[in-house]
């Protein structure tokens, strides 16, 4: 799974934890990078298996199942933790708002941060480009594979200014999320949009995917915009959609997205 060769390039590797989790984790020339690692052994295992140097620690959000593990790989590695500026987290180094910028100098990666709240009041991303070229965003439980984040400590405007955020950047942007929702989330957009072609293929896809027992992650923002409700709520498809759900008429984006986030809620 992970290659070590000095040629090789930044890996992005989705390591499963919990029952649904992912700890993403970069991996170049003997060092490595973790982003919400809930639990510390899945990643003490590739550590040390492959002989890696943890650098970073990139924390988007509070939530117990992102931060279980870093008490105890702050220990073991002393890696710098990052986190959101505005959480109480069990260990953080280095806190980060919107507009900061840090750089990971064992992968020639600076990352920019954004402020994401709506799951959580602090909830942050991680953009950049990798060494491939390849545009990177890791966005915790703010956007999903055809979803979003319950609103724990936000509102819907909150919410839908912080996908608006993620919406603007590159089509072609790797979407790094923290749950293996997809098909979950893909059942309740099919109810949304049933004659959505490019929905229906990404539902066969998945399916796939996860038959094989592999993870339908990353995303892209490109298929986000063609299959998410949560992010095409003045798509006229979505919007009488979430109305009929709502039985009354929606006359703003907000609104529409309240709707959408109840009816997933309920769902």
């Amino acid at each position: 799974m992970i290659n070590r060769d000095s040629g090789s390039g930044t890996q992005l590797i989705p390591v499963p934890a919990f029952s649904d989790n992912y700890i993403w984790l970069l991996c170049k020339d003997g060092h490595a990078v973790v982003v919400d690692p809930g639990e510390a052994a899945p990643i003490e295992k590739l550590l040390a298996q492959h002989k890696l140097t943890l650098d970073a620690i990139l924390l988007t959000h509070h939530h117990p199942d992102h931060v279980g593990g870093v008490k105890a790989l702050k220990a073991a590695t002393n890696a710098t933790v990052y986190g959101p500026l505005g959480e109480t987290l069990p260990a953080c180094d280095v806190r980060l708002k919107e507009d900061d910028n840090i750089t990971l100098d064992n992968f020639n990666l600076e990352l920019s941060i954004l402020d994401i709240p709506g799951h959580t009041a602090g909830h942050i991303a991680y953009f950049g480009y990798l060494d491939s070229g390849k545009p990177v965003v890791f966005c915790g439980d703010t956007l999903f594979a055809a979803g979003c984040g319950r609103l724990f400590e936000g509102t819907p405007a909150q919410m839908l200014n912080s996908l608006g955020k993620l919406k603007v950047l590159p089509l072609d942007t790797l979407v790094c999320c923290a749950h293996e929702y997809t098909l979950a989330n893909l059942r309740w957009a099919l109810q949304v949009e049933p004659g959505n072609p490019a929905l229906q293929q990404r539902w066969k896809s998945a399916q796939q995917l996860r038959s094989e027992g592999r993870p339908t992650l990353p995303s892209t923002i490109g298929l986000e915009l063609e299959t998410n409700p949560f992010c095409r709520p003045l798509q006229e498809s979505v919007s009488d959609a979430a109305a009929a759900y709502a039985g009354v008429p929606l006359t703003s984006a907000v609104a529409v997205f309240a709707s959408l986030r109840e009816w997933k809620n309920n769902f």
